[in-house]
């Protein structure tokens, strides 16, 4: 019988215990904040916290290059690519902005996790019969907060690192809203968790923050305009990610 390794047990026995108690402790304080801050500005906060504590938990140190591309207080539409469920974290506790996910619906059944992302603002989308309109008014409403949007269009975690095809249906919405979307390329969180595996390592992954890309103006996108952007804006983190320094 195979020994599993030390990473195993060091994630099993102290890395899980200690990010269930930051989960049950900033959930709930978040959870209550919202009842006084229905912004939502105090619950990102604890998420931003709670994003920082796992990072330093588990030995991740993160590079942030290209800050200087965005300007505080602007409103954005941050496009990802999707190596690790670490690239939540890595992106809450790196960029300085009141953020916000789109994700799917049944993460808001998991307790604590999923009470925060609804009280907190995120939008939770059913992927499988999606309310466009509902969506566009609440994301209208995140904006009218100055209030920027994550967004990982693969749909899922790649599972070599490479980065898949973006999907066309959040670049319908930022087209709709005028939103100006900016490419972030994430490299190096696949290390530190693998896909399908219940093992983390320390590691260094790197965010590089590409020039902001002004949605095109357009009376009313079609799907074929969305897919246009999604094209475009995949092959920027495309590049980004193939020119990052491995970890």
């Amino acid at each position: 019988m195979k020994v599993p390794s030390f990473h195993w047990f060091r994630t099993v026995f102290f890395l899980i215990p200690c990010i269930s108690v930051y989960t049950i402790v900033l959930g709930t304080l978040s959870i209550v904040s919202t009842f006084v801050d229905r912004r939502g500005h105090a619950a990102h906060w604890c998420a931003q916290t709670w994003s920082w504590l796992i990072l330093a938990t588990t030995g991740v140190d993160v590079r942030v290059v290209g800050l200087e591309r965005v300007k505080l207080g602007e409103t954005y539409v941050f496009t990802s690519n999707h190596q690790s469920i670490y690239d939540i974290p890595v992106i809450f506790a790196s960029l300085p902005f009141q953020l916000r996910i789109i994700a799917k619906e049944s993460l808001g059944h998991v307790p604590f996790l999923g009470w925060h992302l609804r009280r907190a603002g995120h939008l939770l989308v059913d992927r499988s019969n999606p309310d466009r309109a509902g969506i566009l008014n609440r994301w209208r409403r995140l904006v009218a907060d100055r209030i920027s949007l994550i967004i990982f269009p693969e749909g899922t975690r790649s599972a070599d690192g490479r980065v898949g095809t973006f999907r066309g249906g959040s670049f319908l919405l930022a087209l709709e809203a005028g939103l100006t979307v900016v490419p972030i390329s994430v490299s190096g969180s696949r290390h530190v968790m693998p896909k399908g595996q219940l093992t983390t390592r320390p590691g260094r992954v790197t965010l590089l923050i590409h020039e902001p890309v002004a949605a095109p103006k357009i009376g009313e996108p079609t799907v074929a305009d969305a897919r246009a952007l999604a094209a475009k804006i995949e092959a920027i983190v495309r590049a980004g990610v193939e020119v990052l320094p491995p970890p």
